[in-house]
């Protein structure tokens, strides 16, 4: 694919993590079963090389630490703390972003484990999804004007479009699979109160 102009790249890339999909989480490979909600993917085999995204002026790649040796360094992580104090969570307890831009690490805290969520409650789309919140978050963090374009070349559910549209942004997204562009595709029209996209 050819370079696509754009102010700034925030992701949540596949990073070859060894999780596959059950429709509804991410369970470890070769014990899962199909469940109803979100089709199963499998992206997820191959380790991710972000070296073809790192060229943009703003960079925020979710799952960095899945892939850090393939990263410059840089001291502006950004930490999504997804227990908020509550109880264990069967994954991880957080997520970490790394972003090009100066600075020092960041944290949000913003409940979020299976059922137990501080928002967008029963909205589970995208196997991976994120909050809307924290994608919001760190393009604030990251100091990405308003009225800029953001590129998220692995969409998914389109989180990352509704936070750039919630902070007057412009938006580009790629995704590969048919259902979740739909879903995508959806969730901005209704963003966008049912404009035509």
């Amino acid at each position: 694919m050819d370079r696509i102009e754009a102010d700034a790249l925030v992701t949540d890339p596949p990073y070859g993590h060894g999780y596959k999909s059950n429709g509804c989480c991410l369970v470890k490979k070769g014990n899962w079963q199909p469940t109803q909600g979100p089709k199963p993917l499998e992206w997820n085999e191959q380790p991710f090389d972000p070296s073809r995204w790192l060229n943009y002026p703003t960079v925020i790649l979710w799952g960095a630490n899945h892939y850090a040796s393939r990263l410059p360094d840089s001291a502006a992580w950004l930490v999504w703390d997804k227990r908020d104090g509550v109880g264990e969570n069967n994954l991880a307890d957080c997520e970490l972003a790394w972003c090009n831009v100066g600075g020092s690490a960041r944290l949000k805290r913003h409940l979020w484990m299976g059922l137990c969520r501080d928002s967008e409650i029963g909205s589970h789309l995208h196997p991976t999804q994120k909050p809307v919140v924290v994608m919001a978050w760190s393009m604030e963090r990251a100091k990405i004007k308003k009225g800029a374009t953001v590129l998220d070349p692995y969409m998914g559910s389109g989180t990352t479009g509704l936070a750039a549209i919630r902070l007057g942004m412009n938006f580009i997204g790629i995704e590969r699979d048919a259902a979740h562009y739909k879903t995508a595709c959806d969730r901005s029209a209704h963003e966008l109160d049912g404009a035509l996209l």
